[in-house]
């Protein structure tokens, strides 16, 4: 397990100031699921760690301007993760934290699954997989051909490494030398029909990104200093595009999911959410 004293360049107070926030994106997921009493809970909470590291320390945004085009682009790729980001987006100030009440509501501004276009800050419509890494190729592409010094993030999910698009994708990054280019990848083995590794198994996922040209980071997806540590350490390296692999716990936060049999998209009873914020709560305090 790494600890604090792995990462003595990060400093115990930012990791905090992270940990918080990483802690209200989690709640502010849990807020919108509960509207709808379901949702794709368990991945919220297993990505809320790499969000907080993302939106409150490492892209540079203007929240008040999010069409700026020096912006780093942050795109979702697993569209059906939107909650998390929407969570991620309202820590950020990109939208109001209110409203987060009316998550896949009539005219809300948070569907379901992210829509470019409705929501500031969402770069991409999300869907089907296996689109978002070739899309964030093409952004790559731009970006430096406009000698824009950008960075183009994509999260992406464990399975969507068994989509054939994703490796066209990682071979066109790496033949273009994308060095403003960082994937991503949730390793929380879990799709709908089951674990990931028994649909199909993709492992080692780090040899074959770097087997295809590319350089490659992999952590636990909930150590803070860890996440980065490595997003640092690959944004400073040239030449090549960049992947960052997060091992995750589906229901990360919540013992009470976390233990469940079906994670990828959950019911919760209505006297389950005021145990979850509290199971929350409790665990960022030990």
């Amino acid at each position: 397990m790494t600890t604090l004293t792995d990462h003595p360049a990060v400093a115990p107070e930012r990791v905090h100031r992270i940990r918080e926030a990483a802690l209200r994106i989690r709640h502010y997921a849990l807020t919108q699921a509960e509207v709808q009493g379901q949702g794709y809970i368990g991945q919220a909470l297993d990505i809320a760690d790499v969000l907080a590291v993302l939106y409150t320390d490492q892209l540079n945004l203007r929240p008040a301007e999010p069409d700026w085009e020096g912006r780093d682009r942050c795109l979702l790729s697993i569209g059906h993760y939107a909650i998390a980001l929407y969570a991620a987006l309202a820590e950020a100030k990109f939208i109001p934290v209110e409203e987060l009440d009316t998550y896949a509501t009539d005219d809300s501004r948070l569907p379901m699954s992210g829509m470019a276009g409705y929501t500031p800050g969402m770069e991409i419509s999300g869907g089907s997989l296996g689109h978002g890494l070739g899309i964030a190729v093409g952004k790559a592409l731009g970006l430096r051909r406009k000698d824009n010094p950008a960075f183009v993030y994509n999260i992406l999910s464990d399975g969507e490494l068994d989509e054939g698009s994703t490796w066209e994708a990682v071979q066109t990054a790496a033949h273009f030398q994308l060095d403003n280019l960082i994937a991503v990848v949730d390793m929380n083995n879990q799709q709908a029909d089951g674990p990931a590794q028994s649909m199909l198994g993709t492992e080692p996922v780090h040899d074959k990104f770097t087997i295809n040209g590319w350089d490659v980071r992999r952590v636990d997806g909930h150590d803070i200093p860890a996440i980065v540590e490595a997003l640092e350490d690959l944004r400073a390296r040239r030449g090549k595009p960049k992947a960052l692999i997060c091992d995750t716990i589906l229901g990360k936060g919540v013992a009470m999911l976390q233990s469940r049999d079906k994670l990828h998209f959950m019911q919760v009873a209505p006297q389950e959410w005021a145990l979850a914020h509290q199971q929350l709560d409790e665990g960022f305090r030990s």
